[in-house]
């Protein structure tokens, strides 16, 4: 199915901010995180990202809409936080849940890569949730390789790992 992308009316920018945030913050307490640090962390984090509620230089958040005009996602990209000029990151892609599983979030990825390639990206990364094991399948088909992997246990009373 194809998608377009297209950026988001800044008058939707605030239902977003507060959507994508939650999301996040939905992400975090699933990671492990207490709720309370789960949204402090996910306040912070938009804060930095959109001072005054309006996006840092050169990203953007774009709905992803389908061929029928129906906005069914999104996308916010933008550079990476390192010195490089040509490193760019997707901060945050979303396909609707009953939209999923028809190749949306495939289609929006390449069209992020175009898009980041044309401001003069050389490489594109992200971040991606351990439990999200769809989201693992669909990066590493477009040729996005592991570079880090952070490790978690939780500790219970008289556990012994001998």
């Amino acid at each position: 199915m194809p998608v377009t992308l297209r950026r988001m009316d800044v008058r939707r920018l605030p239902a977003w901010l507060e959507r994508s945030r939650d999301e996040y913050a939905n992400d975090l307490v699933t990671a492990g995180q207490t709720p309370q640090d789960a949204r402090r962390h996910a306040d912070e984090s938009m804060a930095g990202s959109f001072p005054a509620g309006a996006p840092l230089p050169g990203h953007v958040v774009f709905d992803v809409v389908d061929d029928a005009g129906e906005v069914v996602g999104y996308l916010w990209i933008g550079p990476d936080t390192s010195d490089d000029p040509g490193a760019w990151w997707i901060w945050d892609i979303l396909i609707d849940t009953d939209k999923r599983g028809l190749g949306l979030g495939r289609r929006t990825m390449v069209l992020g890569e175009e898009y980041a390639r044309a401001q003069g990206a050389h490489t594109i990364g992200l971040s991606v949730f351990g439990f999200n094991t769809g989201a693992h399948g669909l990066y590493e088909s477009l040729g996005y390789e592991t570079t880090t992997i952070k490790m978690h246990k939780r500790l219970g009373r008289g556990q012994s790992n001998s």
